[in-house]
């Protein structure tokens, strides 16, 4: 009952046009003058980060369009948090999601489609207008996949050494869980603290770059300066780690420019522009939601995946002493 009270008053809000401010429109600033972002904030939506393609190029969603997917939303989870039978059977066999290890109770993808300058949109990206990511370039191919080698060859979150997905950026999109972050300031920096894994963006304001030393140490989420635009914080970022990937690709050549700018005193509005023509045909960009919250991000004691790794490197060093031995298996069965 109460969260289908708060989607009605959440549609009713999103009615309201254009910022709604606790003063007269003024919004919270610095002592040094600059909008005060600090604050504990989470992006988790159920606004999908690319358009279906039967909408088209339709960019919001009707109100009752907008209800009906939050009540979608919640209901899923509703569904899913029956008490669990202790004598059921073992989950069939299959790759993620789901497998048996974390229903529905324990994620936090979002319930709630937060407007954005008053429309319920249909897609985190606008542009191109039919809301997707654009075709790779001719001759692309997908960066280096995981290997069972060595620990170097996981995935960084699994290492604990980088958020899963994209948490932490550049581009910050939300995850299953912990899309959470914290926002702090001071005259000369921005640093945004996500709760996944224990990524600290630290973001210069300035209007120049050591190009010399940003393309030699080439840091974890890049290079990122930033500067202010009026009210609105830019923030271009590229020279990324070389292990580092986005959407299956190498950053070597990724630059992505990032807006946030206060829609109303509980509300950011996240801009992102991705440019790499070396990977797609065509610059992309969107915006997405971010709603403050009262409660802080925590220690994620990041600590699964070195359990994991071992589990993971032992099987494949059996493995190979079985394929050795002339031992044939089906694994995958």
């Amino acid at each position: 009952m109460k969260t289908h009270l708060f989607t009605a008053s959440a549609l009713t809000l999103g009615l309201l046009a254009g910022p709604v401010f606790a003063q007269d429109g003024d919004i919270p600033r610095t002592s040094w003058g600059v909008p005060d972002f600090q604050g504990y904030w989470r992006n988790n939506t159920v606004m999908p980060f690319q358009r279906s393609q039967e909408l088209g190029t339709q960019r919001a969603f009707t109100p009752e369009e907008a209800a009906r997917l939050e009540q979608q939303a919640q209901a899923a989870v509703e569904e899913d948090n029956e008490p669990l039978d202790p004598n059921r059977p073992a989950p069939e066999a299959r790759a993620l999601p789901p497998v048996g290890n974390y229903d529905l109770f324990w994620t936090d993808r979002g319930m709630f489609l937060p407007t954005i300058d008053g429309e319920y949109r249909t897609s985190a990206i606008i542009d191109p207008p039919n809301g997707r990511i654009p075709e790779r370039v001719a001759g692309f191919t997908p960066s280096f996949s995981r290997s069972d080698d060595g620990p170097e060859g996981r995935a960084l979150g699994e290492r604990c050494l980088l958020s899963f997905g994209s948490s932490s950026g550049p581009v910050m999109t939300p995850v299953m869980y912990n899309s959470h972050f914290q926002i702090n300031q001071s005259p000369g920096y921005v640093v945004i603290t996500v709760e996944m894994i224990h990524d600290a963006r630290i973001i210069p304001i300035t209007t120049m770059r050591d190009e010399e030393r940003s393309a030699i140490h080439k840091k974890w989420m890049g290079d990122s300066i930033g500067r202010w635009e009026g009210d609105t914080l830019v923030v271009e970022t590229k020279n990324y780690n070389p292990w580092q990937t986005y959407m299956g690709a190498s950053t070597e050549n990724l630059t992505v420019i990032e807006t946030f700018r206060f829609e109303d005193d509980n509300k950011l509005i996240y801009g992102f522009t991705v440019d790499d023509p070396t990977v797609y045909s065509a610059q992309w960009s969107g915006e997405m939601p971010i709603t403050r919250m009262d409660e802080p991000v925590y220690e994620y004691a990041c600590h699964e995946g070195n359990y994991g790794i071992i589990g993971i490197l032992a099987g494949a060093r059996r493995l190979e002493v079985m394929q050795e031995m002339g031992i044939e298996r089906e694994i995958q069965q």
